[in-house]
């Protein structure tokens, strides 16, 4: 049993995700006196959700906009907190999932990856000793020492990607992030997601790119209306997922 327990990488326990509705109107003063008397109005995001997911396991997360599949990562990342349940995370974990979430603007990209991978936990000479591969990776070249206010979009998801991939971590969420830039720095992304999935890394990742998941994962986890409809090989997922939402 205690065997078991260890392999566990992300274990979600009966979880409740609600967010309070807020509505851009003005109003009189009538009407705000008696708005304050009711209740809030909330929707409900993620319902009563009980996954287990083991170590070296690459998993898809598929659903329509909406359905809660983003708002789960969020949780297990900790940047947002379930209304109930709770979420044990067991290992080192990065995330990939508001571009450029965690960038200081004026900072260049060389500081940067300074500042985020200080944040994971390595100290300055562990960067120094990444920071030419995770340069090279990015493929920004003399960019890296500009301000990444001055990045388009697919400059930072470089930036980034790069980053999360030379932080050692061992559970690595994605969303969406790889649809942002060109197809070659996609393949090669790609490419890198298939190399530390043979490492035994976790990884859990969000996309509408069904061809490119059923490549990459082994296990589809499909979600609607903030309820798990489907969990399972991934082929067999996006086949029901496609039939019910296609």
């Amino acid at each position: 049993m205690e065997n078991k327990k260890e392999n566990i990488a992300i274990k979600i326990n009966h979880v409740y995700k609600s967010f309070k509705l807020v509505y851009d109107k003005a109003y009189t003063l009538k009407e705000r006196l008696v708005r304050h008397h009711n209740k809030a109005n909330y929707r409900e995001v993620l319902n009563d959700i009980n996954l287990t997911i083991d170590k070296g396991e690459t998993v898809a997360l598929i659903g329509v906009n909406g359905s809660g599949k983003s708002t789960l990562l969020k949780l297990m990342t900790k940047i947002i907190y379930p209304t109930k349940g709770n979420i044990i995370v067991n290992g080192k974990l990065t995330s990939l999932l508001e571009l450029g979430a965690g960038f200081h603007p004026d900072f260049t990209g060389r500081e940067n990856i300074y500042f985020n991978a200080s944040i994971f936990g390595l100290t300055a000479k562990e960067i120094d000793k990444r920071i030419d591969d995770i340069i090279s990776f990015s493929e920004l070249g003399e960019l890296i020492d500009n301000p990444v206010r001055t990045y388009s979009s697919g400059q930072y998801m470089r930036l980034a990607f790069s980053i999360a991939i030379n932080v050692d971590a061992e559970v690595l969420l994605i969303d969406e992030i790889l649809a942002v830039g060109d197809q070659h720095f996609q393949d090669k992304c790609f490419n890198k997601l298939a190399e530390l999935k043979n490492s035994d890394k976790t990884i859990v990742i969000v996309s509408h790119s069904l061809g490119t998941i059923e490549k990459l994962c082994d296990r589809g986890i499909w979600i609607h209306n903030g309820k798990v409809m489907m969990d399972g090989n991934i082929s067999d997922t996006i086949k029901e997922y496609i039939k019910n939402c296609g």
